[in-house]
């Protein structure tokens, strides 16, 4: 027995090991500049669509409390969930097809995290200027220097995340009667703490959590693994040429010298928003944004070589090999897509702006009237989704004799649910069966829109 290893005191391993700051640099480049374009849409679409009226009324408004939701002139329903769900299921397959086509794409240059930390870490170059600046200021004991750089950048994160909050509760409660309650202090309760949450999370969230969040809080990092395939666009250092690493000057031929391409000048690490070295292969924490690739493409310019050491590019490709971009797994998604899309927009054209729900009195299944004709009692809910009034015909079919007692003509309001108790009379029918099913039917005055047509049942008395 090894009497030294057993006296010796086993090693303590801590799970988890509190992550380390990331100082990004700044750079510049194709792959930033398309960044920068599509984040600038993005944040117009987001800010700027909450702010705009379609015939009076906010373009994108999710009117919980009336359970309507208004979106460019057109009001969908509860009862049009299945239009959500098509919406969902087509945005989840694209999700998938992007991912096979091109990783992590997603993640780099449209999803709000990757965008909303783009801008945090902008506010930290302005205020406490750049990389290696920035790591000597969080050194250096506080000061009146320190302490006004860091709250300038603090009040911009907190401006930028109020803003976000503010916007997205818009979309929620009329924006511009919240910002007229917010100037005058008659904010609701649940207004304040939802612009309280969002204030926070978007502060949060940029501000500190950053690629903890990209890492290890959101699944798509997870699971995109078993989505790539040797096909897959990926971000990925060129090994063969880069190896093997080593400083030199500009003048000296780096195969004299025995070297690859690469500098080893490690700046597509300090570029790199999760921290991570590409040249150590293709890792879950990499979203694809291609600042490793502007940052060594700027040193492949400046040392006379060609650009490309590190690209988008395949493992097919990096192998030597030619890549399939045609393959059984992407044409089925695209396959998929095509078929989801096409029903959604089936779904979407048979919508119908009227909607009729009819419950029968249950307190009182029959009654029988002094000249012995039988009534039943029924509650029609008629919804409305349109954005003008509906005039409409009440109507009931099923067998001879049927008739509405009362008025049979309504209108009905836009955008609301008119409710209309009304007594369906039947001769008396020895012999039938207790129930017997009938129709009931609106008709409205415009012709395009058709019977709308719901059934129901008849209660008669057992002779």
């Amino acid at each position: 027995m090894n009497t030294q290893n057993a006296n010796q005191e086993p090693e303590l391993i801590d799970l988890y090991q509190k992550p380390e700051k990331i100082y990004t640099r700044s750079f510049s480049g194709l792959y930033r500049n398309l960044r920068l374009a599509g984040g600038t849409f993005l944040f117009l679409l987001f800010f700027g669509t909450a702010w705009l009226n379609i015939n009076g009324q906010q373009a994108i408004l999710f009117d919980l409390p009336a359970r309507q939701f208004h979106i460019f002139g057109t009001t969908f329903w509860p009862q049009d969930f299945i239009l959500l769900t098509w919406l969902l299921i087509i945005c989840a397959f694209g999700l998938f097809a992007l991912t096979v086509f091109a990783g992590r794409i997603w993640c780099g240059y449209t999803c709000p995290q990757s965008v909303f930390t783009w801008v945090f870490m902008w506010a930290e170059r302005v205020t406490e200027g750049e990389r290696n600046r920035r790591m000597k200021l969080d050194k250096e004991p506080m000061s009146a220097d320190k302490f006004l750089r860091k709250a300038a950048k603090h009040a911009i994160w907190v401006a930028v995340a109020f803003t976000t909050a503010l916007t997205f509760v818009g979309y929620f409660t009329p924006i511009r009667e919240l910002v007229v309650d917010l100037t005058t202090g008659d904010v609701n309760g649940w207004g304040v703490f939802w612009l309280v949450f969002f204030t926070v999370a978007t502060y949060g969230n940029a501000g500190y959590l950053r690629e903890q969040v990209c890492m290890h809080m959101c699944p798509y990092a997870r699971f995109q693994s078993v989505m790539f395939d040797n096909d897959t666009l990926v971000v990925a250092y060129d090994e063969r040429r880069g190896e093997s690493r080593g400083a030199r000057k500009k003048s000296v031929d780096p195969k004299s010298v025995g070297l690859g391409d690469c500098v080893d000048c490690s700046v597509c690490v300090q570029v790199c928003p999760t921290g991570i070295d590409i040249r150590d292969g293709l890792q879950y924490q990499c979203i694809g944004c291609a600042a490793c690739i502007d940052a060594c493409d700027t040193i492949m310019d400046k040392m006379g070589y060609d650009k490309g050491l590190i690209s988008y590019t395949t493992e097919h490709q990096l192998a030597g090999g030619k890549t399939h971009w045609l393959r059984p797994r992407l044409i089925g998604y695209a396959v998929a897509l095509i078929v989801m899309i096409g029903l959604f927009f089936v779904t979407l054209n048979n919508r119908v702006a009227l909607e009729l729900e009819v419950l029968r009195d249950r307190n009182v299944l029959y009654r029988t009237l002094s000249d012995q004709r039988i009534e039943n009692i029924y509650t029609l809910k008629i919804a409305n989704k349109d954005h003008v009034a509906h005039e409409v015909q009440i109507q009931v079919d099923g067998f001879d004799g049927l008739t509405i007692s009362g008025e049979t003509s309504l209108m009905i309001e836009p955008n609301s649910v008119a409710q209309e108790v009304i007594r369906v009379i039947a001769p008396q029918l020895d012999g039938a069966p207790i129930t017997r099913p009938i129709e009931f039917s609106i008709i409205s005055s415009k012709p395009d829109l058709g019977a709308i047509k719901t059934e129901s049942r008849f209660m008669i008395p057992s002779r």
